[in-house]
């Protein structure tokens, strides 16, 4: 009777994700519903005042791949106070992949007045748009990102 139910409830929770993984949304693993109602909270937490908040919404929108979020990044890696903001900006929109928001960190790439910011920016685009496009980055980049995390 055991191994009846077990096997029974192996069965309906197999079907159960598969149900999921089948009616998501870009690849996120949800529900349609679910998905809007994620996007449309993270687009509030993206307005919020509090930076820890606007920056994990940031980088959820770009891990939902969420092309509704493209104008409210391109603001935020365009006119954010916060460096930290701009780079999460940046590769939330790298992740996205939406034409206009690659754009943005592209040009941000050249013209960002943050070094870090700017050199973020085309490492993003390197590796998640188009590989082997910034020749200016030094081979030595990556490691200093590492060093630069490792450091904090």
């Amino acid at each position: 009777m055991k191994i009846t139910g077990s096997v029974l409830g192996v069965l309906v929770l197999v079907a159960a994700l598969t149900a999921l993984a089948a009616g998501g949304v870009k690849d996120s693993g949800l529900a349609k519903e679910k998905y809007d109602a994620a996007v449309e909270n993270l687009l509030i937490g993206l307005a919020s005042d509090n930076l820890g908040l606007r920056e994990s919404a940031a980088f959820m929108l770009g891990e939902l791949k969420a092309d509704v979020a493209v104008i409210p990044l391109m603001e935020m890696l365009r006119s954010d106070d916060h460096e930290s903001s701009r780079v999460v900006a940046a590769l939330a929109l790298c992740r996205i992949g939406e034409g206009r928001g690659v754009y943005a960190v592209k040009r941000a790439a050249s013209f960002d007045e943050s070094e870090t910011v700017a050199r973020r920016c085309a490492w993003f685009y390197d590796q998640y748009v188009h590989p082997g496009s910034f020749d200016f980055i030094p081979a030595d980049s990556e490691a200093s990102v590492v060093k630069e995390f490792a450091k904090r």
